[in-house]
């Protein structure tokens, strides 16, 4: 299973608020420059990300965004499932769209099946805190940009 770039942007920006100072406001151009990605991905990425309400933005002069939740209470595996499209992993996951042949009789969809919830259950066991528990090694990568 592949996520999409607007996933990985958004874990990325979670990382990256999550290694700042609790209340430290961030802003698009920082994060960016620090992971050499494009504004515009990351402008509708934290504007999705505070419709989820895990990122506040502070509009005016000296605004910016910053986690509205402690990272423990951000569940990986709830941010991929709200960020990625579909776990459609192969066609007949899809019951409109589904022309398969062998549907009917064939076993595959339930092992993919099992292997996305497995793979969700491991999702699930992490939060936002476990994946900045390098904070220190993360600051000092993210300034170096």
């Amino acid at each position: 299973m592949r996520l999409t770039n607007y996933t990985d942007y958004s874990l990325r920006v979670l990382i990256y608020l999550a290694s700042k100072e609790k209340k430290e406001l961030s802003n698009i151009k920082e994060i960016a420059d620090a992971y050499q990605i494009s504004k515009n991905h990351l402008m509708k990425v934290t504007y999705e990300l505070g419709k989820l309400n895990v990122i506040e933005t502070i509009r005016g002069r000296n605004g910016g965004i910053r986690l509205a939740k402690d990272p423990a209470d951000i569940n990986i595996g709830y941010i991929v499932r709200q960020t990625e499209d579909d776990f459609n992993l192969v066609e007949c996951f899809d019951p409109e769209r589904n022309t398969c042949a062998i549907s009917p009789v064939c076993t595959l969809r339930g092992v993919l099946s099992k292997a996305l919830q497995a793979y969700f259950e491991v999702l699930d066991g992490f939060t936002l805190a476990d994946l900045v528990k390098n904070k220190p090694l993360l600051v000092q990568l993210l300034n170096n940009k």
